[in-house]
């Protein structure tokens, strides 16, 4: 079973205060209540789970089951915080990629296995997930973004 920790920003944690010793962080995601968290799994299977179903841990906190991990499964390769009209990018160790829209991807409990995000053959395995950027979004982000003075 792999799990989250889910603690206030502010809060000077670190991971090994709470970790076994074969723990690793995986991904970090801003908790928005308005978006959710996206995970997925090294065999293509991942969920969208609303950010509602995790407590906030405190120093010592143990983390939360995020992703029922196993053979079907196999280790979690990341984690976004993700919206209804997001879009993002499936990435396999033999560099297929996949997008997909992010309201395609079944929402499901926190506990749970997934839904199948994309076929893998043979010995491929999901290596990362990515966000879409769309072109509009990077020029608004950029066009946000305070400009030097120039001297």
């Amino acid at each position: 079973m792999k799990s989250s920790c889910a603690i206030k920003a502010a809060t000077p944690l670190a991971f090994g205060e709470f970790a076994r010793k074969t723990d690793h962080v995986v991904a970090s995601a801003i908790v928005d209540p308005e978006a959710m968290l996206l995970v997925a799994g090294e065999n293509g299977i991942g969920k969208r789970t609303s950010f509602d179903e995790y407590r906030r841990q405190s120093r010592g906190g143990k983390g939360i089951i995020t992703m029922k991990a196993g053979e079907k499964t196999g280790e979690v390769v990341g984690a976004l915080t993700v919206r209804e009209t997001d879009e993002i990018m499936l990435i396999t160790i033999k560099g297929q990629m996949v997008r997909t829209r992010v309201r395609e991807i079944r929402e499901t409990g926190r506990n749970t296995m997934g839904v199948k995000l994309m076929d893998l053959r043979g010995d491929e395995k999901l290596q990362a997930i990515a966000p879409v950027v769309s072109q509009a979004e990077e020029e608004q982000a950029q066009s946000a973004e305070p400009t030097a003075e120039k001297s």
